[in-house]
Formats: C-alpha cells, sequence, structure tokens
C-alpha cells in the first residue's frame, strides 16, 4: 500500500507489549510499533488493518484480538467443557469492554448445601473487579469530551446470582481469574519483577517535558548550602574604600547557609487602579529609573542565614596570608526583590534589602539598581545573565520553551545549558542540566558553571550548584590568548573574585493564575514621556568648561563657584592655564558648610595634564562672593582629555529637579533620605562626574567595546540617627535623567 503501518493501540498498551516481549519501550508510537513488527508480534495483536477474505477489504483487528498474546486455540473435553489445564495464561488490558461479573467460587459443603436446598435463590457475594486502564496522553482529550456529552450511570446491583457468559476461546483472561490460578500469579509477579518492574517501568519513566510557566502565588522553599564568597586585592577595596576607616585587607571570605523562599507575588485589584480591567490581576505596580509608572511581575527571594561569618586575610611580606585574619561570626537576612515588566519582560529594578548582626555590629540597609545592576555590578555590563548564581533559576524564563529532554541544548543569557540524563534526588526523577556562562568562558575572565535538577511539578529548579571564579590572574589565563590577556587586564580589576553555594528544594506551593508575558496594558509609557526633549540638553563639551547648574534651592552651584577660579592663579596656576585655553572640569561635587559651601573639582588639559582643585565658596546675591583655597593637587594615573566624546545632557539643576519630585521616586524624600520639600537636606551633596574612552580609573570597557563617553550624577548624604551611622548615596545617568540606583545603609554598634 505503500504507507507506514497504522494502529488503533494507544503508546501506554504498545509500551506494555514492549514490557512483555522483552523490548526497549522507550520512543514514539511509530517507533513502538515498528519494533514490535520486527520482533514478530502479529498484526491483529497490534491492532492493524487485516485482510478480510470473506469481504475481500482491510479490516481493523476486533478488540478481542488485541491481547497481549495471542491464544492458542484450546481442546475440549467430551461434554464440550475447556480443559482448564491445557488453558494458556492471558493478560489482557480490557480496555473495551465490561468485565462479566464472576461469582466467588463455592467450597465442597457450600455446594452440598445448595443441593439440599433444592434449587432456592440464595442471595451469592459477588466481587466486582475495577481495573486502572494505561491512558495515553493522546486519549485524554477524546476520554473527556465523550465524559462530558454521555452521562455514566452508576452501576446497578443485583441480589441474584448472575449466569456468566460463555467466554469466547479466544477472550484474554480476566484478572480475577489470574489471582485465582497458580500458574498466572507466577507469571504476573514475573512480570512486576523484571526490570524493576515491568509496568511500574510503563507508568513511571521519566517523561521529556517544557518548563510549565510561573503563577502568582507560586513558592518554593530551599536550603542553601556549603556556601561560599571569596574576593581580594583591588575586588577588597571595591568594598574597604567606602569605609572611613576601612582595614587593610588582602583578602575577604565569607561563609554562609541557611534557609530562603522563591515567591511570585499575587497583586490584588489595588495595583490596577490605571487599568480599565481586571485582566492583567496579579501584577504589580513599579517606578522604572525614569519615574514612570509600570505593571510588572514581583519574584522576592527572601534569605536567612544561620551561619554568615567574615574573615578578613592581611597582606605578611608583600604577599596574602590564609592564616592572619580577623574573623566576625554572625547571622544575616536578605531580601531580594525584582520586578519584569509585563509587556517587554525586562528586568525594571532588583532591590536587596539585608539586615545583619556581626559580633557587636548590627547593620541593615537597601540597595536599590534600576535595569541591569545587581551584585556582580559593572561585570554584568560585560556579561548579562551573570546574575542567575544568586538565586534559583526561574526555568521559563531561562529555558523558555525548550523541551528537556535527554542531550538537549540550548543558550539563555550568555548561559550553555545540556541535558546530561537523569538522575534520582530523594524519590524523585529528575532531569539534570549543566551549564557554563559563555562570555566569562570567551573573554577569558575565569569560569561560571551551573548544575540544575529539573521536575515537570516546578517552575524553579530543584536543586542547583553554583561555582563562580572571576579573576585576572596569569594563572586562570595560561590557556588564553594574547588579546584576550589584554582584554582581561583592561577590564578587570586584580585578584579574585568566588561564588559556591548549593539550593535544594524543601517546599513547593502553586498558584492558581498563570503569568502572561509579552501582554500590554492600560496608560503603559511611551517612550515619548520617557526621554527628555532635545532643547533640554546641553551640549556644553564642545567648547564649555563644565556641566552647567543653575540650582535655586542649593547655595552656590557651580556655575556661581566658577568665578572663584581666576583668584586662584597665585596657588593654584596650573587649574588656571587649564581651565583658560581648553581644559575642562570632569569630576565636581560640593559639601554644604554652614554658610559656605566646599568645592572639590577635578580637571584635565588638552595635553592630559591633570589635577584637582579644593575651595570653600561663601557670600553671593547682594553680598560680594567670597573665595578661600584649601587644597590642590594631580592624579597619578592618566586622564584622558576627549571633548568630541562628552555626551549631550541635562544640566545638574535640572536633574536635581527631577530627582526631587515625590510623586516620581517618593524614596529620595524624607527624613531618612536625600531630600525635604525645600531642597537637599544640609549634609547632602551634589555632584557629577564624565568618563570618556582611555580614562584611566576604575573600570574601563574602551579598550574592548567602541563606547562613547558617560556622564553620571551623583547625589550622597552622611548624617548621624541617635546611636546609628547612616548613609544614603544615589547616581543618575546624565544623557537622560534616568535614575540607574541608590542605597540606604545603617549601621549600630551594640551594648
Amino acid at each position: 500500500m505503500g504507507e507506514e503501518p497504522t494502529t488503533n493501540l494507544t503508546v501506554a498498551k504498545l509500551k506494555a507489549l514492549c514490557v512483555l516481549n522483552d523490548l526497549s519501550a522507550s520512543g514514539k508510537k511509530a517507533e513502538l510499533l515498528g519494533r514490535l513488527l520486527e520482533a514478530g508480534v502479529d498484526k491483529e495483536t497490534l491492532g492493524i488493518e487485516v485482510f478480510d477474505e470473506k469481504t475481500s477489504t482491510f479490516q481493523a483487528a476486533s478488540p478481542e484480538e488485541t491481547s497481549l498474546e495471542p491464544e492458542a486455540e484450546v481442546d475440549t473435553d467430551a461434554e464440550g467443557e475447556t480443559a482448564a489445564e491445557d488453558e494458556p495464561v492471558m493478560l489482557s488490558l480490557e480496555d473495551d469492554d465490561t468485565m462479566d461479573n464472576v461469582p466467588l467460587p463455592a467450597s465442597d459443603e457450600d455446594d452440598k448445601e445448595a443441593g439440599q436446598a433444592g434449587g432456592e435463590d440464595d442471595d451469592v457475594l459477588e466481587a466486582e473487579i475495577l481495573e486502572a486502564d494505561l491512558v495515553d496522553d493522546e486519549d485524554l482529550d477524546t476520554s473527556e469530551e465523550a465524559d462530558e456529552q454521555q452521562e455514566v450511570p452508576l452501576p446497578e446491583t443485583s441480589s441474584s446470582n448472575p449466569s456468566p457468559s460463555k467466554r469466547s476461546e479466544k477472550d484474554a483472561m480476566t484478572l480475577l481469574e489470574m489471582v485465582r490460578r497458580p500458574q498466572a500469579i507466577a507469571v504476573m509477579l514475573t512480570v512486576l519483577l523484571l526490570g524493576a518492574g515491568g509496568w511500574y517501568y510503563v507508568n513511571n519513566q521519566l517523561e521529556p517535558f517544557t518548563a510549565d510557566s510561573l503563577r502568582y502565588g507560586d513558592s518554593m522553599g530551599y536550603m542553601i548550602t556549603e556556601g561560599s564568597f571569596l574576593a581580594s586585592e583591588e575586588y577588597v577595596s571595591l568594598v574597604t574604600d567606602r569605609l572611613d576607616d576601612p582595614p587593610n585587607y588582602c583578602k575577604i571570605r565569607l561563609t554562609f547557609q541557611g534557609e530562603s523562599t522563591a515567591s511570585i507575588t499575587e497583586g490584588t485589584g489595588a495595583e490596577l487602579s490605571t487599568q480599565s480591567s481586571d485582566d492583567r490581576l496579579g501584577a504589580v505596580k513599579i517606578r522604572g529609573g525614569q519615574g514612570m509608572s509600570w505593571l510588572a511581575v514581583e519574584s522576592v527571594n527572601d534569605m536567612s542565614f544561620s551561619q554568615f561569618d567574615v574573615s578578613g586575610h592581611y597582606p605578611i611580606a608583600s604577599k596574602c596570608s590564609d592564616f592572619t585574619t580577623d574573623t566576625t561570626t554572625g547571622q544575616a537576612d536578605l531580601t531580594l526583590t525584582s520586578w519584569k515588566e509585563l509587556r517587554e519582560q525586562v528586568v525594571l529594578a532588583t532591590e536587596l534589602d539585608f539586615a545583619a548582626t556581626l559580633s557587636a555590629t548590627a547593620y541593615e540597609g537597601t540597595a536599590f539598581t534600576y535595569g541591569v545592576g545587581g551584585i556582580f555590578g559593572d561585570l554584568e555590563e560585560l556579561s548579562p545573565g551573570l546574575g542567575m548564581v544568586i538565586a534559583p533559576v526561574e526555568l521559563t524564563d531561562f529555558f523558555g520553551n525548550a523541551y528537556i529532554t535527554k542531550d538537549a541544548t540550548g543558550t539563555s543569557s550568555g548561559w550553555e545549558w545540556r541535558v546530561t540524563g537523569s538522575e534520582k534526588i530523594g524519590s524523585t526523577n529528575m532531569w539534570k542540566v549543566t551549564a557554563s556562562h559563555r562570555d566569562v568562558r570567551d573573554f577569558c575572565l575565569g569560569y561560571a558553571t551551573m548544575t540544575m535538577w529539573l521536575d515537570a511539578d516546578s517552575p524553579w529548579a530543584a536543586r542547583q550548584t553554583v561555582d563562580v571564579a572571576i579573576s585576572s590572574s596569569e594563572a586562570s589565563q595560561s590557556s588564553c590568548s594574547a588579546w584576550q590577556q589584554r582584554g582581561v587586564d583592561a577590564v578587570l580589576p586584580e585578584g579574585e573574585l568566588e561564588l559556591h553555594h548549593t539550593f535544594e528544594r524543601t517546599t513547593l506551593s502553586r498558584g492558581i493564575k498563570a503569568i502572561e508575558l509579552g501582554k500590554t496594558y492600560d496608560n503603559r509609557p511611551q517612550a515619548n514621556d520617557l526621554n527628555p526633549d532635545d532643547d533640554e540638553l546641553v551640549n556644553w563639551g564642545v567648547d564649555g568648561t563644565h556641566l552647567p547648574d543653575n540650582s535655586t534651592v542649593r547655595q552656590h552651584p557651580l556655575d556661581e563657584a566658577m568665578d572663584c577660579i581666576d583668584e586662584f592663579s597665585g596657588v593654584a596656576s596650573g587649574a588656571v592655564t587649564a581651565l583658560d585655553n581648553d581644559g575642562y572640569v570632569w569630576r565636581a561635587v560640593d559639601k554644604q558648610n554652614g554658610t559656605s559651601t566646599e568645592w572639590n573639582l577635578s580637571w584635565v588639559d588638552s595635553d592630559t595634564t591633570a589635577g584637582w582643585l579644593h575651595f570653600s565658596v561663601s557670600g553671593g546675591g547682594a553680598e560680594t562672593l567670597a573665595c578661600e583655597f584649601i587644597a590642590k593637587g594631580t592624579f597619578d594615573e592618566s586622564v584622558s582629555h576627549n571633548r568630541d566624546s562628552i555626551p549631550k545632557v541635562l544640566p545638574l539643576h535640572a536633574i536635581e529637579t527631577r530627582l526631587m519630585d515625590d510623586q516620581r521616586f517618593p524614596a529620595l524624600t524624607g527624613p531618612a533620605a536625600l531630600f525635604d520639600n525645600n531642597g537637599p537636606h544640609e549634609s547632602t551633596s551634589m555632584g557629577y562626574l564624565v568618563v570618556v574612552p582611555g580614562t584611566g580609573f576604575g573600570i574601563d570597557f574602551s579598550d574592548l567595546l567602541d563606547t562613547s563617553g558617560a556622564t553620571t550624577v551623583d547625589v550622597q548624604r552622611q548624617w548621624q540617627d541617635g546611636t546609628k551611622d547612616r548613609s544614603f548615596s544615589l547616581l543618575a545617568d546624565a544623557s537622560d535623567g534616568r535614575l540607574i540606583g541608590w542605597t540606604s545603609l545603617s549601621t549600630e554598634e551594640l551594648g
């Protein structure tokens, strides 16, 4: 006929036939059917169309012909009764025909009493067999439709003994008949025990799956074990340089373990006040870096560390010691919250709230970033997706619609993953996936690997191990090319950064409503609502000396303070000469000091000579401006002079006005923030920083990437609040006024 054979048997029944014929039960329906045909199983048993000589047509095999083994012709005795001892043992799926009610066998005494009763109709106990049928996924839809269309009557009970119908010679044995016969029991036990149970194998082998979508209200508890974090050399200074009296550590180690909960917030109707319907119920409102309101999915990770021990290592004879340490033990609670926008599915913001007690000092605070950022900071700019290691992976976010099965591969946010096989975790079979971060490897930055164990019931990885090591050491670059080594030297600080830990699921609770991403909603901000108009931007890099600042809420703004420069020609001639020619101020920060304002300016000349000038300004307005020189200096590291790379930006006072808008950024105004209703707090300082390619400080990507310059505005405040030392810091992008992030920290010595 030229066509592939077809069968009316389900996949589950074909798998059962494979098991009983000692064949592999893996594969699709066509593969199973072909395997059985090659093994010699007849077409009638397989439910394949056969030629009917009476009608000269092809007919489907009858239900009686779909038993697992074809029944041989049976002999009958002289009275036409079947010889029980010659009857073969049969296993039947019996899915189409209802089993006949079979009376329990009567004992000899019962037979005698029945004979004495003279044929009276006594009630006979009946055993009704309920069969468990193997159901294939392909039959679910049709069976559910049939259930909806036809009401199934309850079984009728009878007090009389029904006369059993005569079984056809080709009928398979019923389960009840099998149990009555010792040889049938032996065969059934053999089938169950072979290969750890043939039927168990058919029904419980690990099936491929596509990751289930997250739902509002999902929650998973998990343990964090074997946690360790290490930072050395310049990575240490990135932390300690922010302290007033930093210790001379060359290495910091952190060991931790505890428990955590990953969850998806189920937003209420109050979050949809700007919506015309409740179609997006479950989402929450969040303000982005421009202060506009969006709808997003809120993900929360609550981490409680029962062990949170920090060790600081000191250098000895110019080498970092592994033995001389300061060790502090304690506990910590961290809550990591992120918001993913519904339509574009990008992370709008990430918040880290923390509270820790180390020895006799209590720390608490918040770090809030908009867009890319987080614990790995600039490394995430170079290698997006690296931040996935700090929480259990959300499967749909990582795998999308990929089919999770053995040897499946794919890429996600810089990670290359592969399903290596299955493994039992506890009592559950799970798929094991290994992932390696491509950019970290290809840029020769070190390594970043994850191993995940997945099951179809969980939207997160049920178990996850993380190993990350970022290093600029020569040992880690032994296999790198000269270009790669140059890139590492240009991008990375000196030293090492390592993170290792394991997540393991303890509880799982599923929500009801699935999250629908890619959907729009009412009053979603538009592009023209976000960025400033061109006429609001200034291109001071062409021939200006500094970022314009005409603030009306701060005394002595930068434009006014620059009038003092010419008065310092005798004590700071280098700065005066540079700014009178083609030089400019690439860094400026103010500090309020009573009725005066201190300014610290960093300048660069066209020949890349660079230095700084510190002075004080008072008076002004109706009074004569008073300028006082404080200090000056030069920079050891080179600073590039590049006017062409200075971007158009908003003036400093325009950014200040945006940040003070408590409708856009309510967290920035208040007693424990940067502003009050009238302007900056007295202890608040404001400044800006211009970075152009080639600048020799901080982390610079210009040797690897073709980047233009950038201008950022920073606002900082430090103050005493009772027994607490508090600080608040903010960073914004001057090119569009977008808030990049802010941090709030409180430190208190405990009695």
